[in-house]
């Protein structure tokens, strides 16, 4: 399986916000799983905050409590918001200026430009993978960093582990099989994401188009031909990686 893999050369990653009120007294908690087998739980709380706020928050203290670390990070948050935001909207709102579809200012915009700092300090091939796990549905990671997360905005200060993955607890790599993706939430669903690129194949030779125009002009009257838009670095890699074709190759 993918996850187990992934778990024997990769960190992988438990992050949650949590908010007594919303706003109110709030919490974030991460549990970081080094390939090595070694386990460090980190975690916060701020007096005043929001629940977005807080699971964009966990996401950014992971990242920068491994931006030292050269292997890939596998985050999971069971955060609709933070994984369709750095999925889809976030190129959006750049491409407008940090405006949404409807002109308004993007909402923690300073912790959306923190995170997407820290994760593109990484490079842009493939050092952070976003994976959504549903909340309170027996995962123990999710779990376990919700529990923190919970208790610093309770301003309770929780036991945090730092040692070896033998001696901790909570069954980490019990990760489903397929973290899926999301669907797009009622406030959101109908927001036209920015295209990043547009992408054309025909027989083995792919192209990247910055318009729909020119991708359309290449495309039109070939029956064989595929095309797809993509809203991000990460979403076109995975469309050539589907197409088979190397980003190398890519004109």
């Amino acid at each position: 399986m993918e996850e187990i893999k992934s778990a024997l050369s990769n960190i992988i990653v438990f992050c949650d916000g949590a908010c007594s009120g919303n706003p109110g007294p709030g919490g974030w908690g991460a549990v970081i799983v080094f390939p090595e087998g070694r386990v460090r739980e980190i975690g916060s709380g701020d007096p005043e905050t929001t629940n977005n706020r807080m699971e964009l928050t966990a996401a950014i203290r992971t990242l920068e409590f491994v931006r030292d670390r050269s292997e890939e990070v596998f985050i999971h948050t069971d955060s609709k918001y933070v994984i369709q935001g750095m999925t889809g909207w976030i190129w959006g709102w750049m491409k407008k200026g940090w405006k949404t579809v409807d002109g308004k200012d993007v909402a923690n915009r300073e912790l959306w430009q923190a995170l997407l700092s820290v994760a593109r300090a990484r490079g842009a091939d493939g050092k952070v993978s976003w994976r959504y796990v549903k909340g309170h549905a027996g995962i123990a990671g999710n779990d376990r960093a919700d529990a923190i997360a919970v208790d610093f905005s309770q301003k309770r200060r929780p036991s945090l582990f730092d040692g070896p993955l033998l001696k901790y607890t909570v069954p980490v790599h019990d990760i489903p099989e397929e973290t899926e993706k999301p669907a797009a939430s009622k406030s959101r669903k109908h927001e036209k994401v920015a295209a990043y690129s547009y992408l054309s194949l025909i027989g083995d030779i792919a192209y990247r188009h910055s318009t729909w125009k020119e991708c359309e002009s290449r495309v039109k009257g070939r029956s064989s031909a595929k095309f797809k838009k993509a809203v991000s670095a990460e979403d076109e890699k995975a469309i050539l990686d589907a197409w088979g074709i190397d980003p190398k190759k890519l004109r």
